[in-house]
């Protein structure tokens, strides 16, 4: 049997840790050390917001707007869900969200891009967690 890499043809995670990822795409690797939104379809945005606090409803407005299948919401560096207010938006859609923190995000992020799927994920990338 020959076994070969795995390699995505999507803008994928490549490597993660406390207040930061690594984002790739076609062999090109980038630090991100600020909260962010990707997709599964070459997005790539700064979310503004350095902490779960500081959230909004137009936050997931914004992602409601991007039209994914589903978006994965990295919650910082433990699970903390937004309140439904905030959601209404990706309700009024029919658009799925998975909570987590943003380790396991990451994680997730991957495996559902790599299977061809329109994800989001949005990611809480506290500065102070370092």
């Amino acid at each position: 049997m020959k076994l070969q890499p795995d390699r995505l043809d999507v803008q994928s995670i490549l490597a993660y840790g406390t207040g930061w990822v690594g984002l790739g795409n076609n062999g090109v690797a980038e630090k991100i050390d600020y909260s962010v939104v990707i997709g599964s379809r070459g997005e790539k945005l700064p979310w503004n917001c350095q902490r779960f606090e500081q959230l909004t409803a137009e936050h997931f407005a914004l992602l409601a707007d991007m039209k994914p299948e589903l978006v994965i919401f990295g919650s910082g560096t433990r699970l903390r869900f937004p309140p439904p207010a905030f959601l209404r938006g990706l309700m009024d859609q029919r658009i799925g969200l998975e909570t987590m923190d943003t380790l396991a995000a990451c994680r997730t992020y991957n495996i559902l891009a790599g299977e061809g799927r329109h994800v989001v994920a949005a990611l809480l990338i506290d500065p102070d967690a370092i």
